[in-house]
């Protein structure tokens, strides 16, 4: 049996500030990010399932990385948690701090982490990417 490759597009605005960067990319700014994720698994031939003919339901796929990526990021301020702007957050009610500098790279990799482990059993992960800027972007192959 053939696997097939589902992929779906989303996208969010989100800002960041990458403290430890020698340019402009050091004070806080944003992007609007573009983000493809791919998909790979069997097309379920079972007619009394209602997801008969997907790999999985594009609804599905959409409700984990809405719900696990675009509602947490969009419009929200990610700080590295040694940041110079700790303190923001009191007048920033969505500011996020985590433990890597938050580049298109590193956030990419902690977006492939979360949505792998909320597919659904034989469905797999096997590409992500991320615009960063139109011409800018960071891509994950399973493969690699």
């Amino acid at each position: 049996m053939k696997k097939i490759r589902v992929s779906k597009e989303f996208a969010f605005e989100t800002a960041h500030a990458l403290d430890m960067h020698d340019s402009k990319c050091r004070n806080i700014h944003g992007h609007s990010y573009k983000l493809t994720i791919t998909v790979l698994g069997l097309v379920n031939k079972d007619n009394t399932q209602p997801n008969v003919g997907m790999v999985i339901d594009f609804t599905d796929l959409k409700e984990i990385v809405n719900s696990e990526v675009v509602d947490k990021l969009d419009h929200a301020l990610i700080l590295k948690s040694d940041s110079r702007f700790k303190g923001i957050e009191k007048n920033n009610d969505k500011t996020i701090y985590v433990d890597y500098h938050p580049t298109c790279e590193n956030l990419l990799k902690e977006i492939v982490d979360v949505v792998s482990k909320k597919l659904p059993k034989g469905v797999e992960l096997v590409y992500a990417k991320m615009n960063e800027t139109a011409n800018s972007y960071s891509e994950w192959v399973l493969e690699d």
